[in-house]
Parts: C-alpha cells; sequence; structure tokens
C-alpha cells in the first residue's frame, strides 16, 4: 500500500472527488449485501409453503429499486474515480514534460530517447491504474469483505462465519510471500521495457545506415534477442502474479467445503433455516470476487510503485542549469566578451577550455577553426547555456549571460548546427517554428537569406511541401538552409552557425554570407567551420587548438603568420582545385 502513501499528495488535492466517489462505491456495495438476505427469507417461504402473489411481487419490486440504485451508485463512483485517475495522469504528464524542457545536456547524455519515452508512457499509465483500478480494487473488496462478513454474522450465524473464514489468514501469509517477489519482478519489466524502446528508436533512426552498412539481420537479430529477455522477464512477471488466484481458489474451496458440512449440520439441528444456508452461500460467493481482486489489486500496485519510483527518480535529477526567475528580461544587441580561465564538462576532470580571452562588438562576425576537439563546438555549448560551470563569465551587452532569464536569452540566439531537427509538417511551418503567425512574406524573406527561396518555388507544393520525419524529402544542404532560415527569424541578437554551411556548394556558401553581412548591423554572428571558406570574411578570426587559442586576426593576417590556419587553407584550396579539375568545373 506504499504507493497510496506516495500518492497522497494528489488525494489530498482532490479529496472532494474521490470522497464522493468512495462514499457512493460504499454504496453500491451496500446495496450488493441486501440481494442474498431477501432471497434467504424468499427461500423461506417457498420452503413454508407461504409464497403468495403479493409477497412474489414485493420480493421482486425490492430487488428492482435495489438493482436500479446500485446501477446509480456504480455509474456515480465510475465517473468520479476514473476522472480523478485521468487528472492524475495529465498532471504527472505535465510535471514530466516540463521537467524534460528544463534539463541540461547532462540529463540527455545520462538517459537516452527511448528511455525518457517509456517513462512518459508505460510508467505513467502504470501509476494512472492506481489512481483507477488500483484504489477502486483496495477500497472495493476491503469494505465488500467487511460488509459481507458483517451481513454473514447479522442475518445468518457468526459461529459459521467464523468456521468460515478461518481459512483466510493463510491468504495473508500467501500474499506478504508474494508481493516482494512481484515488485522485483515489474521493476525488471519496466526497465527491459525502456530498453527495448531505446533500441527500436534508434533502429527507425539509424535505418539508412544499418541498411546501407548491410547489418539488418546483425539488428533484427540483435532486436529478437532483446525481445527474447523480455518475454523471459514477463514470464516471471505472470508466474509470481499466477501464484495468487490458485492460491485464493484453495482458500475459497476450503471455505465452501467447512460451510457446506457445518451449515448442513446447523440445518438439521436447526441452529439456522434453509433460507439462511441458501443466504450464507450467496454471502460466500460475494466474497469470490473481493478475493480475486486483491490478487489484481497487487498487481496494479506493485507495477505502479515500481512505475512511481523510476519515474521520482527521473523527476529528482536537477539540472546544473541556475534559471533566477527574476533575472534580467530585456536582451539587447551589444558586446560579447568571453573571459574564462578554465572549463570542464561534469563527468571529466580534464579541462577542455584554458585561458579564453574574446571580444565581440556589437555587429561583428567572429570566425572560430581548429581540428576536431579543439574547444570551438566547447564554447558555442557554454553561450547556448547548456553548461553554466566554468571558471570565468560571459558578458553580453552589459550583463553575464547567467544574469538573465533563460527563457529570454535564448529567444535571442538563433543557433544552426551542422545536423539539425527538422518537424514532420511543412517547409513554411518549419520556418516560422518560433512564430507559427508570422505573414508568408517573413517566411519568404528569410528564405531568400538563406539561399533557399528559389529552391523552394521548384517543388510541387513550394512552401507547403512536406518535410517528412526529420526532413528526409530534403537534401542535406535544404535541411540546413531551411534550418538557418529559422534562425533567422527570431531577429536574433546573437546568430551561431555551428558548421551549418558544410552541406551546401561553394557558391550557395558564399550567397548565405554575404545576405547575412548586410541582414543586421547589429547582429553579432559567431561562425564556426571546417570550411575555412566559411570565415575568410570574418571580422576576427580564432584558431583553437587543444582548448587553447593559438592564433588570432584577420583572414590576410593570419595567413602572413604562415601557422595552422595558413597550412590548412591551402591545404583546402588544393583540394578544392583537384576536385574541380576532377568534375571539368576548373
Amino acid at each position: 500500500m506504499g504507493i497510496f502513501i506516495k500518492l497522497k499528495w494528489f488525494f489530498k488535492e482532490n479529496l472532494r472527488m474521490y470522497a464522493i466517489g468512495l462514499l457512493l462505491l460504499f454504496l453500491t456495495d451496500l446495496s450488493h449485501v441486501v440481494p442474498p438476505y431477501i432471497i434467504g427469507l424468499f427461500t423461506n417461504e417457498v420452503v413454508d409453503r407461504k409464497l403468495t402473489w403479493i409477497y412474489l411481487l414485493v420480493f421482486l419490486s425490492i430487488l428492482a429499486l435495489i438493482y436500479l440504485l446500485s446501477y446509480l451508485f456504480r455509474y456515480g463512483w465510475n465517473t468520479h474515480i476514473i476522472k480523478g485517475a485521468a487528472l492524475l495522469e495529465r498532471t504527472l504528464r505535465k510535471r514530466l514534460y516540463d521537467h524534460y524542457m528544463e534539463m541540461d545536456a547532462p540529463f540527455y547524455q545520462k538517459y537516452r530517447t527511448g528511455d525518457l519515452m517509456s517513462h512518459a508512457s508505460n510508467d505513467l499509465s502504470a501509476i494512472q491504474r492506481v489512481a483507477s483500478g488500483g484504489i477502486l480494487m483496495a477500497f472495493d473488496s476491503s469494505v465488500s469483505i467487511l460488509l459481507v462478513v458483517a451481513s454473514m454474522i447479522i442475518f445468518v450465524d457468526w459461529r459459521l462465519t467464523l468456521i468460515a473464514i478461518v481459512p483466510l489468514p493463510f491468504l495473508a501469509v500467501g500474499v506478504s510471500w508474494i508481493m516482494p517477489r512481484l515488485r522485483r519482478a515489474f521493476t525488471q519489466y519496466q526497465e527491459g521495457f525502456s530498453k527495448m524502446s531505446d533500441h527500436a528508436q534508434e533502429s527507425f533512426l539509424g535505418m539508412k545506415v544499418i541498411k546501407t552498412l548491410g547489418q539488418s539481420k546483425e539488428d533484427i537479430q540483435a532486436f529478437n534477442e532483446q525481445t527474447d529477455r523480455q518475454i523471459r522477464i514477463n514470464a516471471r512477471v505472470a508466474r509470481v502474479d499466477s501464484m495468487f488466484d490458485p492460491l485464493a481458489t484453495i482458500i475459497m474451496t476450503f471455505s465452501y467445503v467447512l460451510m457446506i458440512i457445518l451449515g448442513s449440520e446447523f440445518v438439521l439441528h436447526k441452529t439456522i433455516t434453509i433460507g439462511q444456508l441458501v443466504s450464507f452461500t450467496a454471502y460466500l460467493s460475494q466474497l469470490v470476487w473481493p478475493m480475486f481482486a486483491l490478487g489484481q489489486l497487487f498487481n496494479v500496485l506493485e507495477r505502479g510503485n515500481a512505475s512511481y519510483d523510476r519515474v521520482m527518480d527521473l523527476m529528482n535529477e536537477k539540472s546544473l542549469i541556475h534559471d533566477d526567475p527574476r533575472g534580467v528580461s530585456v536582451v539587447k544587441a551589444g558586446e560579447l566578451n568571453i573571459r574564462i580561465k578554465s572549463f570542464n564538462y561534469p563527468d571529466d576532470p580534464k579541462a577542455v577550455l584554458k585561458n579564453i580571452d574574446i571580444k565581440v562588438p556589437k555587429g561583428k562576425t567572429l570566425g572560430l577553426v581548429g581540428p576536431v576537439g579543439s574547444g570551438k563546438t566547447t564554447i558555442l555549448r557554454l553561450l547556448l547555456r547548456e553548461f553554466d560551470s566554468y571558471d570565468g563569465e560571459i558578458d553580453f551587452s552589459g550583463h553575464d549571460i547567467r544574469d538573465y532569464r533563460l527563457s529570454s536569452y535564448l529567444k535571442k540566439i538563433g543557433y544552426v548546427s551542422q545536423n539539425n531537427f527538422l518537424f514532420s509538417t511543412n517547409i513554411a511551418k518549419n520556418i516560422a517554428f518560433s512564430d507559427p503567425d508570422l505573414p508568408q512574406n517573413e517566411v519568404e524573406k528569410v528564405a531568400k537569406l538563406a539561399a533557399l527561396h528559389d529552391d523552394i518555388m521548384q517543388m510541387p507544393k513550394q512552401y507547403n511541401t512536406e518535410v517528412g520525419e526529420n526532413g528526409i524529402s530534403l537534401s542535406g544542404g535544404q535541411q540546413q538552409r531551411v534550418a538557418i532560415a529559422r534562425a533567422l527569424i527570431v531577429s536574433p541578437a546573437i546568430l551561431i552557425l555551428d558548421d551549418a554551411l558544410s552541406a551546401v556548394d561553394a557558391r550557395t556558401e558564399k550567397d548565405i554570407l554575404n545576405a547575412l553581412q548586410h541582414q543586421s548591423r547589429d547582429q553579432t554572428t559567431i561562425i564556426s567551420a571546417s570550411r575555412i571558406s566559411s570565415i575568410i570574411n570574418a571580422d576576427e578570426i580564432l584558431v583553437f587548438q587543444h582548448g587553447k587559442i593559438i592564433e588570432r586576426g584577420t583572414h590576410h593576417h593570419l595567413l602572413a603568420q604562415n601557422g595552422y590556419y595558413a597550412k590548412t587553407f591551402h591545404q583546402q584550396e588544393m583540394a578544392s582545385h583537384y576536385e574541380a579539375k576532377l568534375t571539368g568545373d576548373d
């Protein structure tokens, strides 16, 4: 019953709804103990040959009225308790989704997408059943047992009742043995379900890679092995869960046997009447469902308990990003200063940035270049406030970026990465994602800046063209340009392009960069690129290596230094000329 204690906060908030529902459920159970008594009286009238048409009509009328009231009561508790369960699921779903939205990058590195989806679907459904079927069976079975036993004592005989319920304590012993095993089995089941979701989600997203590399059979085999493990776990759950019903059946059979033997003896000695024995038999049959309901109850409660603990473990994860709701809410274009003595990722003691000092005046463009793992992307992640735990400060427009309200700050940043996510809708809605009510001419304006408008106009449905899941119907370059247009439409104070032009050709790249250069005088632009042609016209270029800035200056200044930048530039120029000769474009 620990899950009910854990959900006490919800039941307390919705006390009136559940109080009415449980009251109506109590009246339903109360109405169920009256018919056996009436049937007993009716049996005595038949045995004594005193039955008349008037008695028959009275019996039938009373039974009809009781069953009508029972129907009304049943309808009432159903609407209240099921409504409460839906409210609990909605409340937890909203809290969990809000929690997902608030969490930082380390959280999403720790938990995989399939696992998070499993928590938001399978686990929440299990918790929801606690607030519907769980509370129903807990209250209904216990009240039914008490009312039936009380009716057996009052309307039949207390000695016969006592003898009939003697086997029931053995049920409690069996339950105490089954419950902890059931909980462990359900926890393993939920964890296995999460792993299956992870595997399926990764396979769907990586289907092209799997097929291209000829790994379909291996992936299917791995999934089948995981499925087989889940089936074995599920079988273990079923074995433990199935122990209750036979146990309850054996105990109820003993009760019936004792009732028949002793009840017949009581009738022969005229301790009770035949009608009372009939009533007792009916009452004893009413104990069958509560006994089996207890088995279902333990199933629901243990599933809910395991799921609630899993969800709460997730909810107890704290973001390392502190968002002050009273922070600066207005973000204006201005100068950007980055001064970082050192920074290391939370799970790695090694510093990935050291002694960084960057100044970008308002409206200027900064270029970042360097080998993979040199620290370029880390700088951008700090600007996006994926991490706040660095030794130093990042100042924008006169305020430390950690002093801004996170929602206000991020709205003024346009970010485009090399691999962008597109939503399964049309091109226009993808571009206008941040403001769906924007007029069409604004959408087309940024599409032209991203050198995408002409491509769109050649498509059959133009801006209404569906991009497919994650933009599968578009080329890599078109996907990047849709993402650039989406970033520009918010009129960002800082525009960040993280290798965002890697999939476009040289001419398109030049068109986009020229358009961005004349787009806004106040907009600060930061371009991280592996292709030096993307940053040639930057006001300042920084060369990173091993987390440090090893070179800085304009394109011509860096060429004169004849260092890493100059060597990389000449290598790329040679490769470009060689490629042009091979394709006949030279």
